[in-house]
């Protein structure tokens, strides 16, 4: 019979999991699985945990196509579609997570890419957030090019978000108009500027399990330290509105096993966090360490004041680690 305890204690002495050994917790009880996870996030994170809090800098009308998106022109999910806010509104917006205890600050905007007019508007926005109120920032501007993550380094961003959603082989049913080495390829100019990368993935889009576990390897490969977890919300509108919701084990599971491959990592508790009934006390024992605080991009979050008291509760240390 498989042994969880003994894998655990295998990578805690440093062996890397391999894929076979990850699938082989697909059918691993799950309470073993989670308590072994929690302890693997124990030896190599202790109680660090990283909170990231996000401003919505433009909203809707992508032309990408995205299956599990709304903010997708190609689909009909009656949001609220608005362009790139001004400086002093994404200032604003800004310095209120600021003054609500959040050390980092993430600015997100919908579209492959910016354009230039938007990116200075938005470089401006950072740079005096940034000297102003002290903050860590990250963005997440979809595609970019070198020198617009250079800029971005200048003036002190020190995390850029692309996620890579699910493997390679499972990517062409989730997104038509861009590509995965696209996105490998911003990846790889973020990492030769020496800035930190968070890409994660969305869980409930139809993907297997051997998807999931191909896109943890991959993140370790690319030595990512910031992996987001999101569940699927199916929005109605969109290509995947029938999906059925992930179960809270699976969930959990999801996370132990990123876990066991992604060991020094801070798995972050993203999108879909709601779903859960405790607000995910579950998945932060079963390794993840991680969260967007606040409201994410069109569905609501969990309050920052409340993941404070929440955290303490459950023994973390909340701050900035990396």
């Amino acid at each position: 019979m498989f042994n969880v305890d003994k894998l655990k204690n295998s990578v805690i002495n440093g062996y890397k999991l391999k894929k076979e050994d990850a699938l082989s917790l697909i059918d691993a009880p799950l309470d073993e699985l989670a308590s072994a996870a929690d302890e693997i996030r124990q030896e190599f994170c202790a109680n660090k945990f990283d909170l990231c809090t996000l401003v919505n800098v433009k909203n809707g009308r992508c032309g990408e196509d995205c299956k599990f998106c709304a903010q997708s022109s190609h689909y009909d999910t009656d949001i609220d579609e608005y362009p790139l806010l001004s400086k002093e509104e994404l200032k604003r917006q800004g310095k209120e997570l600021v003054d609500a205890g959040a050390e980092r600050v993430s600015f997100v905007a919908s579209g492959r890419k910016v354009t230039k007019r938007e990116f200075e508007v938005l470089q401006d926005a950072l740079k005096e957030l940034i000297e102003e109120e002290g903050v860590h920032a990250c963005v997440s501007f979809g595609l970019m090019n070198d020198e617009q993550i250079n800029r971005l380094k200048e003036i002190g961003v020190d995390r850029v978000h692309n996620n890579l959603e699910s493997s390679r082989k499972y990517f062409a049913e989730i997104c038509t108009t861009h590509s995965y080495d696209e996105k490998l390829e911003t990846i790889d100019f973020v990492k030769s500027h020496g800035i930190n990368v968070c890409s994660g993935g969305i869980f409930g889009l139809g993907e297997t399990f051997e998807d999931r576990i191909d896109l943890a390897l991959t993140l370790r490969d690319l030595g990512v330290k910031s992996i987001p977890i999101n569940i699927l919300n199916p929005i109605k509108g969109t290509p995947v509105e029938n999906n059925e919701v992930l179960s809270y084990d699976e969930v959990c599971r999801i996370i132990a096993i990123f876990r066991f491959i992604n060991t020094d990592a801070f798995i972050r508790l993203a999108g879909g966090r709601l779903f859960l009934e405790d607000k995910g006390v579950r998945a932060f024992k079963s390794g993840a360490n991680a969260t967007i605080s606040g409201n994410m991009l069109t569905t609501a979050g969990i309050s920052i004041q409340d993941d404070f008291e929440l955290l303490e509760e459950l023994g973390f240390e909340v701050g900035f680690y990396f």
